[in-house]
């Protein structure tokens, strides 16, 4: 059992540091808005204030109702995970999943205290079409996310 507190908290660990690192960097060599392209037709490092939700859902000039509905909001969803994580912990694939998801939440949920807004800087596109612009910590969220869906659907009961 002590393994999967390890586990748990070790990949959540890991996704904050890499996610805190790669946004202090983008922080400490991008303007605003300003583009590094580095693989045209493709992939750019840009610098995003997100002051919203994940792919810019909400996302407003100055703080007000919505910032603190999304603090609250991710208070509620790390509060949800750690009570999955309480009750179901007997599940490798559940500890990582929720791991990934919460490493996600933390990362974003510090940058939103520190400085009121998310720091994005990935940004994904073909042609005229960009993914809206992200960073590691919604790589995890996603990736967790689709870790626990694709177990689920393969079978594996919570």
């Amino acid at each position: 059992m002590k393994g999967k507190y390890a586990v748990f908290i070790g990949i959540a660990l890991i996704v904050v540091l890499i996610d805190q690192v790669s946004k202090s960097l983008a922080l400490s060599r991008l303007e605003p808005h300003q583009i590094i392209s580095v693989i045209p037709g493709f992939f750019n490092i840009v610098f995003v204030e997100n002051r919203g939700m994940a792919f810019g859902i909400f996302n407003q000039t100055k703080p007000g109702f919505a910032f603190i509905f999304l603090l609250a909001t991710t208070i509620a969803a790390i509060g949800v995970i750690m009570f999955f994580f309480w009750k179901k912990r007997s599940h490798l694939w559940l500890t990582i999943g929720l791991s990934l998801i919460l490493g996600g939440a933390l990362g974003n949920l510090i940058d939103r205290i520190q400085l009121g807004y998310v720091i994005d800087f990935l940004d994904f596109y073909i042609a005229d079409y960009h993914w809206p612009a992200f960073n590691m910590a919604d790589s995890a969220v996603t990736g967790g996310t689709f870790w626990l869906l694709f177990n689920v659907i393969r079978g594996k009961s919570l």
